[in-house]
């Protein structure tokens, strides 16, 4: 199982090397730490055996969250990483104030969409377009998700 940890701005670079074997268009470095220094950002990372084997970004502001980024290195995945992220996340969020979170996804991420589903998130609205293309993909709409942090 995975251990669940809180990191900082120092773990920047390990943050910015996880989103890069996740996504098209990763975040660098310098963009996580800026984030990490900024106040209601919380970042959670699962370590595997020997590294890092996932992290989950939050902004939360106010009464409510924002799940800025969720990634889990590809041969990781569906071991239950992302579950454990969102559900540490959760619990970190019901210690606050905050009431309710938010996210957008791809629209033709299926399988992160059935993910967050099944954590009770569900859909409340779309951004046309919200992701742009690239050379191996047509620009994608968003879909907004949103679920109570404390699950009745």
């Amino acid at each position: 199982m995975n251990r669940i940890a809180r990191f900082g701005p120092e773990q920047a670079g390990v943050l910015a090397i996880l989103h890069g074997h996740c996504f098209a268009s990763p975040w660098q470095a310098s963009e996580f730490e800026i984030l990490l220094r900024q106040p209601g950002i919380m970042a959670l990372m699962a370590e595997g055996s020997e590294c890092p084997v996932g992290f989950i970004l939050i902004r939360a502001v106010a009464d409510e969250a924002e799940i800025l980024t969720l990634a889990v290195e590809p041969e990781h995945r569906r071991q239950g990483v992302a579950s454990r992220l969102l559900e540490a996340a959760s619990t970190h969020l019901q210690a606050g104030s905050i009431a309710r979170w938010f996210l957008e996804v791809a629209a033709d991420n299926a399988e992160a969409r059935a993910l967050y589903a099944r954590h009770g998130f569900t859909v409340c609205g779309t951004r046309p377009n919200y992701y742009a293309s690239s050379p191996t993909r047509a620009a994608a709409d968003a879909v907004v998700m949103m679920r109570p942090v404390a699950l009745l």
